[in-house]
């Protein structure tokens, strides 16, 4: 089969797209002919070096990914020919990959592959912030850094699902707008003084922001009223500085950290998160924007349109 790997850590001209084995299916595996994967920073960190990575080189990034079952190695559940996605299985950029039962997401049938890669990692991720790391609640105020993110754009629009006012934080105007579209209340440009700004507007301060930034999370901090919570999920600008717990104290503030894999648990987990994001896609309370597809043999160009930070939608790669 063909897969879009690297032997060595680097920027994009590492990544070769070569013919690799097929996978070998172990017990309680499917094997699964890849219709649509889904690109995220992680698979950028990955790339570099500096991020949790399986297998031996040449490595194949991507862990998120919908597809059609071709063997359902004996198992009694799954058939050829059944629709299936994942968001948590490794070795993803590839025409096919072996998919542990208990990884794998029954496809609806009104939910396409392409949906399903553009959405499992950042909704599920959005999902569990909007209501594991912080309950967000009607009246509550809300600051999502990157907000036209992937990641920023869901959460917003569970945020407003659940009855809170929505403030975003981006890098242009043009990004502001498509936050807008999406349902936030006020954005604000990191270039002005955005803390200001969303303190004004707030009337004081907000209930919890959602730092993705890591540099930011001192800024957070001063705009989170006292009994306030800070979720910090990521560190696309960097690492943040150390946070002095006397200053959570005198705040009776929260800082919380974020990470999917603490809550795809279990197969039944996975199922009943995936299947309630399913849900208000089909019922329209959430929008997905249009995924920018490349094919997976074009990666490198894919990986350089991530990383120009120019995209507001979801990249996704096709076999």
């Amino acid at each position: 089969m063909k897969a879009l790997t690297f032997s060595s850590f680097g920027g994009s001209e590492v990544l070769e797209y070569i013919e690799v084995p097929n996978p070998v299916l172990k017990e309680g595996e499917l094997l699964v002919q890849m219709k649509a994967i889904g690109l995220n920073f992680a698979d950028i960190y990955r790339r570099k070096g500096n991020y949790h990575l399986k297998g031996q080189p040449p490595f194949i990034a991507g862990y998120e990914g919908a597809g059609m079952v071709i063997d359902a190695n004996g198992h009694p559940e799954f058939k050829a020919g059944d629709r299936v996605a994942f968001a948590d299985v490794p070795f993803a950029n590839a025409e096919y990959v072996a998919l542990p039962v208990s990884h794998a997401l029954p496809l609806p049938d009104d939910i396409d592959f392409e949906t399903a890669a553009a959405v499992l990692l950042q909704g599920l991720t959005a999902q569990y912030l909007a209501s594991d790391s912080h309950l967000v609640k009607a009246g509550e105020k809300v600051l999502i850094h990157a907000v036209a993110g992937g990641v920023g754009q869901l959460l917003t629009q569970i945020a407003r699902i659940s009855g809170a006012t929505v403030i975003g934080l981006t890098s242009s105007r043009e990004k502001a707008e498509i936050a807008i579209q999406n349902g936030a209340d006020q954005v604000y440009l990191y270039g002005d003084d955005w803390k200001a700004q969303v303190l004004n507007g707030a009337v004081g301060a907000v209930d919890v922001v959602y730092d993705s930034i890591g540099s930011t999370l001192s800024d957070s901090f001063e705009v989170t009223k006292e009994c306030g919570q800070v979720v910090f999920f990521g560190m696309s600008g960097g690492d943040p500085a150390f946070v002095d717990p006397r200053m959570l104290m005198d705040g009776s503030k929260t800082l919380t950290g974020g990470d999917l894999w603490s809550y795809l648990t279990s197969r039944t987990e996975r199922i009943k998160r995936a299947g309630q994001l399913f849900e208000w896609i089909r019922t329209k309370q959430i929008v997905l924007p249009e995924p920018t597809a490349f094919k997976l043999s074009d990666g490198k160009a894919a990986h350089d349109f991530l990383e120009s930070r120019k995209s507001t939608g979801k990249i996704i790669l096709i076999p």
